[in-house]
């Protein structure tokens, strides 16, 4: 039986010394049979976004032309940044996080994410909350830049102040006239579910204009659907750690998507020890549960 090259490589058991690799392969369930792709054409496409970057592989329906697939996630993802994009003065997350005390009406756009991460934040007990940019800020992973190496790290004093305008309990909001109620100094921060917001978007535009078949990645976060023109699935692999006992794994994204995180790039080291850019709202501190040791 042939095998396709887009297929990941085989389990070896066995072998002159009787080793075993201990690949781990994950694949979804199935009811059936999955849709033909729209062609036997895939389009690579990618750019920048958001401080990271961005790939699409799609199957292209006949006829397409590839400028209008790269216009389209282009427009998706500015929309994203206009909106949710704390590095960008004049987003609308940045002009609510600098205005004063009061209630403010939100886009259909802000208020959709907003509601859905505050009831993910009441699901697992503000384990998700994006509430917490001032404590961002303060640990230097926010828009105003990392702290100084000269700097100590940031007092307790400093760390309750922070945490006094944070909180997702604290946000209010006016459902009939579509707003929160800033308290004054919060700063909201959708950086944990902004890119996989994003990658939504765009897989739905993809399929919109009749690519039905794709893969999306932004900044690690993925979406797979449908089935290349051989059949096999999207095929993506989770980046192993160096050092790391954690055997090879692949993964079939078909109808699914993948979110990864950790703090292989985005922490700081002070006095030996590391400090990762995944805060815990209740102590205002970067967490340390030996859990976010991984990078994909």
């Amino acid at each position: 039986m042939k095998r396709s090259a887009s297929a990941p490589s085989p389990i070896l058991i066995g072998g002159p010394d009787d080793s075993r690799r201990d690949d781990r392969v994950l694949i979804p369930p199935m009811t059936g049979a999955p849709e033909r792709p729209p062609s036997d054409l895939i389009w690579s496409l990618s750019g920048e976004t958001m401080g990271t970057t961005w790939s699409v592989r799609l199957v292209p329906p006949p006829g397409a032309a590839q400028g209008v697939f790269a216009t389209a996630i282009e427009e998706e993802l500015a929309r994203i940044v206009a909106v949710f994009s704390p590095w960008e003065a004049d987003s609308e997350i940045s002009r609510f996080n600098a205005a004063p005390a009061g209630t403010w009406a939100l886009s259909d756009d802000f208020w959709a994410l907003l509601t859905q991460a505050l009831d993910l934040a009441d699901d697992v007990n503000g384990a998700v909350d994006p509430s917490l940019g001032a404590l961002v800020d303060l640990w230097g992973f926010g828009p105003p830049g990392p702290r100084s190496v000269l700097l100590p790290l940031p007092s307790d004093e400093e760390v309750e102040a922070a945490r006094a305008v944070s909180g997702w309990q604290k946000l209010r909001l006016h459902r009939e006239a579509q707003a929160a109620i800033q308290i004054g100094g919060m700063k909201l921060d959708f950086s944990g579910i902004a890119k996989g917001h994003a990658v939504d978007r765009v897989s739905d535009r993809l399929s919109a204009l009749g690519a039905t078949s794709h893969l999306v990645e932004i900044g690690g976060e993925l979406k797979g659907r449908g089935v290349k023109p051989d059949a096999q699935p999207w095929w993506v692999e989770i980046e192993a750690v160096a050092g790391s006992p954690a055997p090879r794994t692949v993964a079939a994204l078909l109808d699914l998507a993948m979110a990864t995180s950790g703090d292989g790039c985005r922490a700081f080291t002070h006095g030996g020890r590391l400090y990762s850019h995944t805060l815990d709202g209740a102590t205002g501190r970067p967490v340390d549960n030996g859990l976010a040791r991984s990078r994909s």
